[in-house]
């Protein structure tokens, strides 16, 4: 990749890892997208999103870990399901114009949805309440085998599920979306290695700006930002994400 373009990527990485950071995420479905528009190549692309994801969403969980916001509770049932599946995801590579059509249409109905509960009146509603074990392991182990078939983390299919079905509060889902995430991106590359892939020499420039990115975006969102707030970026971030898949 030219010189030019590979700074303009990695300005881009640090932008789409500050956005997804705010809300506990690391951003693959964002890197996706703007590797796209710079025309990076196609079997490049979801080892590059998913080796960054691992860095940026190791950063967000451990900001918004140690700002309180992590139950081990709620989290471990997603993650002993997810793992292995997003491992098995990583080794398929399975064209399904369906699936990814489908996936986005979902993910921008989850954003408008997002963005409806951040705008409207503050209305009260019952305390966050973790879901049955087998509800999150069924959970788990379905968005991780989607994880690991995008090339993305998962957090973008778990926190919509989460807030929508009142399992946690903002933050702490965004705590609990980090490290299923992180799990997630280790299991996909971990994958994507045993089937022969290597990195590549611009992936350090991009993890470093991704990176900064990230630890800018969850200091924000672990300490400053309202819950409103974190819902309008979480919708920006579904936005995109749906975009990516739909126009790929």
């Amino acid at each position: 990749m030219p010189p030019d373009s590979l700074s303009i990527l990695a300005m881009l990485f640090l932008i789409v890892g500050a956005l997804y950071a705010l809300v506990g995420h690391a951003g693959a479905s964002g890197y996706l997208a703007v590797m796209a528009l710079m025309s990076v190549e196609a079997q490049v692309m979801r080892p590059t999103a998913l080796a960054i994801n691992v860095l940026v969403a190791a950063i967000a969980f451990v900001q918004f870990a140690r700002a309180g916001h992590f139950s081990w509770r709620l989290f471990w049932p997603f993650a002993a399901a997810s793992v292995p599946a997003a491992f098995v995801g990583g080794r398929i590579h399975l064209p399904s114009e369906s699936l990814t059509v489908a996936i986005g249409v979902v993910l921008l109905l989850a954003a408008a949805r997002m963005a409806w509960v951040a705008l409207r009146p503050h209305v009260s509603k019952p305390k966050p309440a973790p879901p049955p074990i087998l509800t999150a392991l069924t959970v788990g182990g379905g968005l991780g085998m989607i994880a690991g078939l995008t090339g993305t983390g998962g957090g973008i299919f778990l926190s919509p599920m989460m807030l929508l079905f009142n399992w946690a509060g903002t933050k702490q889902t965004a705590a609990t979306a980090s490290l299923f995430i992180l799990l997630n991106s280790v299991a996909g590359l971990v994958g994507l290695a045993t089937a022969g892939w290597t990195p590549t020499p611009s992936l350090a420039l991009l993890a470093a700006a991704a990176c900064i990115g990230g630890f800018v975006g969850s200091s924000i969102g672990s300490r400053r930002a309202t819950p409103s707030a974190l819902n309008l970026a979480l919708a920006a971030v579904l936005l995109i994400a749906g975009l990516k898949l739909l126009i790929h």
